[in-house]
């Protein structure tokens, strides 16, 4: 079996195939409403004609980073324009979250 894998990984070199092990403890994929942790996972970094691509297994769970944002969002738009949790909340409702807008909406 090793020496198979081992015929494998010289036949992908000669391909321009290079893979490396990353030990990681954990691999977090964030989108904007929701957050996909893989604990203990195994990773491996492919690289194939300058390109980078990695491939993740694992066992994973989902999280929701709504609120998380949402609460970070308000504060940080509360300390830039100086304006209430009431009036920070309303800007980035009106601006569905965009927290640029929000701030620029209330200077």
């Amino acid at each position: 079996m090793f020496g198979d894998m081992k015929k494998m990984m010289g036949m992908m070199k000669q391909l321009g195939i290079n893979q490396q092990e990353i030990d990681a403890d954990r691999v977090i994929i964030e989108s904007k409403d929701k957050r996909i942790v893989i604990d203990n996972p195994n990773v491996a970094k492919i690289k194939f004609q300058g390109q980078e691509t990695f491939q993740i297994t694992g066992e994973s769970r989902e999280e929701s980073i709504e609120e998380d944002k949402s609460e970070e969002d308000i504060k940080t738009v509360m300390e830039k324009t100086g304006k209430s949790k009431e009036e920070a909340e309303k800007a980035l409702k009106e601006a569905k979250g965009d927290l640029a807008e929000a701030i620029l909406a209330l200077s």
